[in-house]
């Protein structure tokens, strides 16, 4: 069977898993968008995901597939909030003992919900340690099994299953915008939609500030950057990873980068014109659509990856 297939094969499987446990999330529209960017603009609103963001669908994937034994063990990751939670709330729907390793500066309302799931928080400085290597220590300490934020096969797939969900209704787009972070969400998408439709263009944003991601796609050459102090919390990963940066190198079309100031932008219109609260992360596909030319028209998805916002950067941004 061909790598091709096998992936797109565990983005199916990855739907037969979620189905009863995941919300099949919203697709909405907007005249007023429509006319603004001259295309007809699809918004998959991973906001209203559990959790708030995508990010339970890979956690629900890689931790529904456990062997007792590692069930019983616990599990660790590292992340700055969506995945916290995520890998949280499905430890307590799974009886999963959870070990999480946030920033110090990580949003207070994703700690408190990671928390409040029941994950023991391990908080670390990320201006003078690694997450990762902390996360690896306590593994090895504990026993416990890594579930890592996106470089991991099942957690590609289950994050496919947005983009799958959204062609399989809409049947047909010209292209599909994306978040993109460590790349697991842009990389299961793009397996999606280019098995479903293989016409349409995956674009994969990420903040100026943060666009390790392009630089690696365009160069084809892996490149990193320490703790980038973008708004958009969720992209703060240092560099796309070993299984991720290949399958973006093969499935995605083209990668582009936003401002800050246009991310925010992306955020007020959301909410002021179309009434959703979305995360700065969440609203890159939107914040290029707005700020960048050259998309054509036809039919334009884009993922709304999540909606877990602190009150005092929401109104930051708000009164901005």
């Amino acid at each position: 069977m061909k790598a091709e297939s096998r992936m797109f094969d565990a983005v199916l499987s990855a739907k037969t898993r979620l189905k009863g446990h995941g919300h099949i999330t919203p697709i909405l529209t907007s005249h007023t968008l429509n006319q603004m960017v001259g295309a007809d603009i699809y918004l998959k609103c991973e906001n209203f995901q559990k959790a708030g963001a995508f990010k339970f669908r890979g956690a629900f994937n890689a931790m529904s597939r456990l062997s007792q034994a590692q069930r019983a063990r616990g599990v660790v990751t590292y992340s700055s909030g969506n995945h916290a939670q995520a890998v949280a709330m499905v430890g307590r729907l799974l009886g999963i003992q959870t070990t999480i390793v946030m920033p110090e500066n990580a949003p207070a309302t994703k700690r408190a919900a990671t928390e409040s799931y029941g994950a023991t928080v391990v908080a670390y400085n990320p201006d003078s340690a690694s997450r990762k290597e902390i996360a690896e220590a306590l593994q090895a300490q504990y026993g416990y099994t890594m579930v890592p934020p996106f470089d991991h096969t099942d957690i590609v797939a289950g994050q496919g299953t947005a983009a799958l969900e959204m062609l399989e209704t809409l049947q047909h787009l010209d292209a599909l915008l994306v978040p993109c972070g460590g790349g697991g969400l842009l990389s299961g998408s793009a397996i999606a939609a280019k098995n479903i439709c293989p016409a349409c263009r995956v674009v994969g944003i990420e903040p100026e500030l943060a666009d390790d991601a392009t630089r690696s796609f365009y160069t084809r050459q892996l490149h990193s950057i320490h703790n980038p102090q973008t708004i958009a919390d969720g992209t703060r990963t240092s560099s796309l990873g070993s299984i991720t940066f290949p399958l973006i190198l093969e499935y995605v079309d083209a990668m582009k980068t936003v401002s800050e100031s246009a991310i925010k932008e992306a955020v007020r219109f959301l909410f002021f014109r179309m009434k959703l609260v979305v995360e700065p992360s969440g609203a890159l596909g939107l914040a290029a659509l707005l700020s960048l030319t050259g998309w054509g028209k036809g039919r334009i998805g884009v993922i709304l990856s999540g909606g877990n916002i602190d009150a005092a950067t929401m109104k930051t941004i708000l009164d901005g």
